[in-house]
């Protein structure tokens, strides 16, 4: 008797713990979600390109984008969502709860890309968020909590060289000032291109005020994206479904050195105070600190070597360094910020040349919620897909909604890790399994009418 008493404690805390598998959650048809129908969705959103096929070229606020976003709507509304917007070009898109009061339960990504990327990175997520919500309304869900898909904008930096401005706008990780310095190659601001589209705001300090989250009302109880991993490992490892349990902090910084430059033969080695010597030994000095650390979470990248001049017979005057840092904790990778910022003034002064350091941005490491790592981790058991726990080291915006928000992250599979890229792909029955695991975990969180007075997860 004692055993058995035992036993049905046990039960219990599990229960409360992960949640009961309720009918309303994760015992339902999701006969919407085929790969037949992934492909086409994928096919026609990837029509709205600047680039040819396999290509995708879709830039925030370009007319391509504009169309594509008139796309992503019309799918929102043909699900049954209540559309909106926000002064920064973030979409919205609601299945009303039966408690409005209750916080929502918010999944998307983004659908602006890189210059010749892929088909999928973000996409996965909006058009994954739109589906899945939709075969929960075909299914016959109520939820309790209300359920948005939102496209978050100008995820990429691809047109004003800074990332994830969408979702800083809502969280408030955002220098407004950035919304009129930062520009485009034709010298167009952010604040520009939004007002030429029709978001309009009177100054960037109004664009970040109308999107901040307690401007705008949005209370979220749990953010769930879907996305491609952008890596190798759930491929390789054999695993159908990837948990996102961390997601790296990435960080810019700019290094420039600068030195009397010189004739490549007539200036003695000893007489030189060469820049470009200078920002070679930083790049090992960096290398050297990132690998120091002894964390494989610790990556550093020195990308972007702008020389000047850059040609092969002349000692160069400038030379600027733009470098990524990143780290799923925070304080380890700035302390190799640091490290790179003080190897910078101790190598100037010792080859004489003169230098500055800045920081363009830091983003904030994301951690997964367990809350909803144990709901993913429920539906991806319901469904018999294989899962691993997992770091993402791509930024992305759950990882800025993860400021403000309980968040995680699903990844599957992409090919050979490859992403930014016109190969980039995700096989339709990959994605198909991805958009079944966030309408399960979708439906747990948002909880039904059947499972209120429990403790849903």
């Amino acid at each position: 008797m004692k055993g058995k008493l035992y036993a049905l404690t046990v039960a219990a805390l599990i229960l409360f713990v992960v949640g009961p598998s309720t009918a309303s959650s994760l015992d339902m048809p999701l006969e919407g979600i085929t790969p037949g129908r992934m492909k086409q969705l994928f096919e026609d959103l990837a029509a709205f390109t600047d680039s040819a096929p396999p290509s995708v070229t879709r830039l925030v606020f370009t007319d391509t984008d504009m169309q594509a976003r008139k796309h992503i709507k019309q799918l929102m509304t043909d699900a049954g969502l209540i559309i909106r917007e926000d002064a920064m070009g973030n979409i919205f898109g609601r299945w009303q709860g039966s408690d409005p009061d209750a916080g929502v339960v918010l999944s998307g990504s983004h659908s602006d890309s890189i210059v010749l990327g892929g088909r999928y990175d973000g996409t996965v997520g909006v058009l994954g968020a739109i589906s899945a919500i939709k075969a929960l309304r075909e299914a016959g869900f109520k939820p309790v909590k209300s359920i948005e898909a939102i496209m978050f904008s100008t995820e990429e930096a691809s047109r004003f060289n800074i990332p994830c401005l969408g979702s800083r706008g809502i969280t408030g990780h955002l220098d407004p000032s950035i919304l009129d310095s930062y520009k485009d190659e034709n010298g167009t601001s952010f604040a520009e291109a939004a007002r030429a589209v029709g978001y309009a705001a009177a100054s960037a300090q109004e664009f970040a005020d109308k999107t901040h989250w307690k401007r705008t009302g949005l209370k979220i109880d749990a953010f769930v994206e879907l996305h491609i991993e952008q890596g190798p490992h759930l491929e390789a490892e054999g695993f159908d479904i990837g948990i996102v349990e961390a997601i790296a902090a990435p960080s810019m910084i700019r290094v420039e050195f600068t030195g009397k430059g010189g004739h490549g033969g007539g200036m003695p080695m000893l007489q030189r105070n060469d820049p470009s010597m200078a920002a070679a030994e930083l790049a090992l000095t960096i290398e050297k600190a990132a690998l120091g650390t002894g964390a494989s979470e610790t990556v550093a990248t020195v990308g972007l070597w702008d020389q000047s001049p850059n040609i092969y017979n002349a000692i160069p005057r400038k030379v600027q360094l733009d470098i990524d840092i990143r780290d799923t904790v925070g304080e380890r990778r700035d302390s190799v910020i640091q490290t790179a910022f003080d190897s910078a003034a101790e190598i100037a002064a010792r080859r004489k040349c003169g230098f500055s350091t800045k920081t363009l941005f830091a983003y904030p490491p994301g951690t997964g919620d367990e809350r909803i790592l144990n709901a993913i981790e429920n539906a991806s058991n319901k469904l018999g897909l294989s899962s691993k726990r997992m770091i993402s080291r791509g930024y992305h915006d759950a990882g800025l909604i993860a400021q403000i928000a309980p968040t995680a992250m699903i990844f599957i599979p992409c090919r050979d890790g490859l992403s930014h890229h016109p190969d980039e792909y995700a096989s339709p029955e990959q994605i198909a399994n991805g958009v079944k695991i966030l309408a399960l975990t979708l439906a747990q969180l948002a909880g039904s009418p059947s499972s209120e007075g429990k403790d849903e997860l």
